[in-house]
């Protein structure tokens, strides 16, 4: 029964993630030696196929959006970029935080909006550019400012060797907004924030903390399990396992190794990204793969990113949890949740209970997958400014 389980379950898995990712994680599933270190080799030596699987065609619903998209330009709308570092003091570590500030030059004055990058093995500031540009150039009431920044152990940040998890993430959010000498030059009240995947979740539980007190939140593809969690689940037997593998990654020789296996090569994004990162594999191209694969590259990259595949930087354990985190947001902010046409079946089914939850004070829908605001920059950009100009757009 175990491996049957195990079996279909890997179906779903080859589907989302590179396939050697989901040879390890079925291995570990399927095959329960007594002692760790023998499943880690027989994970890497004695891999399983499933060339017969015939994969599903992700589900696809009906956009609950009344927006026109045809009228939508997909151009690049550029903007006065401005490129920094802060530091960040946690414990014992002065990490480096790199981030970018989109302005429009104008004598009257903005507001702010934060953008935080969707969190994964290859997260990056990049993802929000296009969209940045395209929100501060347009002309309204309101003039807008975005700022984006890199997650530390990720993009262009630091990677301190460190225990990352959900609680540091949080920590670094609060921080950032908060700190008095932060690049955020605005009472805490007038910040809006826009989050993609598990960064929207990290948003939406330090607001119902009320360690931070955005105007608004918007939740782009929001997500809550890792690759491994929301295939393989988190039973104690699983969470033993990807303990052993968090500390295999992190390790000197042999974490490189199968860092380099699983994360650090192009074939593996470019699988990646044309299987569930993008709806359309079309749109993958050599240099999006390219800014990633350097991106691997960087010192320490490894260590956060084994926190991430493993679950370790989830901020809820339940779909349960996911939704009690916006419903405390109900009657305090407006709340815009953009789900995506072609994400991956189980992460779709955790957007999908978002329609009409407590606390969503707008739901829709537009095309992509994991990262429709680097794939359709244009169609997100219109969903948010729209969001913008329906709550704040008399704001002078």
């Amino acid at each position: 029964m175990a491996a049957r389980e195990a079996f279909s379950s890997s179906v779903e898995c080859f589907h989302q993630y590179p396939s050697k990712l989901c040879i390890m994680a079925l291995s570990a599933a399927i095959m329960p030696p007594s002692s760790p270190k023998l499943n880690l080799y027989a994970k890497i030596r004695t891999p399983f196929y499933p060339h017969s699987v015939r994969l599903l065609t992700p589900l696809k619903i009906r956009a609950s959006t009344a927006i026109d998209y045809s009228n939508v330009s997909a151009s690049d709308k550029s903007s006065p970029l401005k490129t920094s570092n802060w530091q960040w003091k946690f414990k014992d570590n002065l990490i480096n935080i790199y981030y970018e500030e989109h302005v429009k030059e104008s004598p009257e004055p903005s507001q702010n909006i934060l953008m935080m990058p969707t969190i994964s093995d290859v997260s990056t500031v990049e993802e929000w550019r296009v969209v940045a540009g395209d929100i501060v150039q347009r002309n309204g009431n309101t003039n807008w400012r975005a700022t984006i920044v890199d997650w530390p152990g990720l993009g262009y940040s630091d990677r301190p060797k460190m225990d990352y998890n959900a609680d540091v993430l949080e920590k670094f959010l609060v921080d950032f907004i908060n700190s008095p000498n932060g690049p955020i030059k605005q009472p805490e009240k007038d910040l809006i924030i826009f989050g993609g995947g598990h960064a929207a979740s990290i948003v939406a539980r330090a607001a119902k903390k009320g360690l931070v007190k955005p105007k608004a939140i918007a939740a782009v593809a929001p997500t809550w399990a890792g690759p491994l969690p929301i295939v393989f689940g988190r039973d104690s037997v699983m969470e033993t396992r990807y303990g052993f593998l968090r500390g295999t990654l992190k390790a000197p020789a042999v974490g490189w190794m199968m860092y380099n296996m699983l994360v650090s090569n192009e074939n593996a994004i470019q699988s990646q990204y044309k299987s569930h990162v993008y709806a359309n594999p079309d749109n993958v191209t050599p240099g999006i793969v390219e800014s990633r694969y350097a991106l691997t590259k960087r010192k320490g990259a490894r260590y956060l990113p084994a926190a991430f595949l493993t679950g370790e930087l989830d901020p809820v354990t339940s779909r349960e949890e996911f939704l009690e985190l916006f419903a405390a947001l109900e009657g305090k902010m407006p709340v815009l949740v953009v789900s995506t046409k072609e994400s991956p079946k189980r992460s779709k089914a955790e957007m999908e209970a978002l329609n009409g939850a407590k606390g969503v004070t707008k739901f829709v829908e537009v095309p992509g997958a994991l990262l429709p605001q680097e794939e359709y920059p244009a169609l997100v950009a219109q969903e948010l400014y729209q969001f913008l100009q329906e709550y704040f757009g008399s704001v002078a």
